[in-house]
């Protein structure tokens, strides 16, 4: 005589594989973030491409006014 199917069985594995595929792309949406953040992070430094300083406005951002009295 065949053996019934255990349809329980069945269904926890069919919902951990589930919840194993979910979690497998939380965790690459996650990381893709926060690389991105990281990214964004090393682009702010305040450097502009180059490395040299970026001007502010078209001034010489190292003159100064004098202070008036």
């Amino acid at each position: 005589m065949a053996r019934k199917p255990n349809y329980d069985f069945e269904k926890r594995m069919k919902e951990s594989a589930r919840k194993a595929k979910k979690d497998a792309k939380r965790n690459e949406r996650l990381q893709r973030k926060s690389d991105a953040r990281a990214d964004n992070a090393d682009n702010t430094d305040g450097d502009a491409e180059g490395g040299e300083p970026a001007e502010q406005d078209g001034e010489d951002a190292g003159a100064q006014e004098p202070e008036a009295l």
